[in-house]
């Protein structure tokens, strides 16, 4: 599933491939605080959502559409959060932004996977996750989340 495009994603430490579509890189994030985190990378070089253009924008709702129905029936996934920040982009002296956009299911209740215990303490509440740290699972645990989201995409 390497795709000529993965190169722009050179330099953005984004996460594990899961899918892409004509438009996006959907990839399984580093941070797994909150089980399926992911990120919706744009295939392209645009660094501002006003650039987005409209076959772009129609493809991510369908991704959005999809992707949440896949964690709901993946994980019992309660609802979820949507963010397009960039701002790390703008630490740099020469600031390089990337449109992405962050994916992080929430979860009531904990769950379990693969012998792993996920917890969302920071459910309900105004932040979209809690600041403990970065959550890096072994390999063996994040293929099988990537492959568990993958078989429920119905993209």
């Amino acid at each position: 599933m390497k795709s000529r495009h993965l190169e722009i994603l050179k330099g953005h430490n984004y996460g594990d491939l899961i899918l892409e579509t004509n438009h996006w890189f959907i990839l399984l994030a580093p941070d797994q605080k909150n089980l399926g985190t992911c990120v919706v990378a744009l295939k392209r070089k645009e660094g501002n959502l006003a650039g987005l253009k409209d076959k772009e924008w129609i493809d991510l709702k369908e991704i959005i559409k999809n992707l949440q129905s896949a964690l709901r029936k993946a994980f019992n996934a309660t609802m979820f959060n949507w963010g397009c920040l960039m701002n790390s982009s703008y630490r740099k002296d020469h600031p390089d932004p990337h449109v992405h956009w962050h994916f992080i299911p929430r979860y009531r209740e904990k769950v379990e996977f693969e012998g792993v215990t996920f917890e969302d303490p920071c459910f309900g509440f105004s932040t979209m996750y809690s600041k403990d740290g970065v959550r890096r699972l072994p390999e063996y645990t994040r293929r099988k989340i990537n492959e568990k989201i993958r078989e429920n995409l119905e993209i």
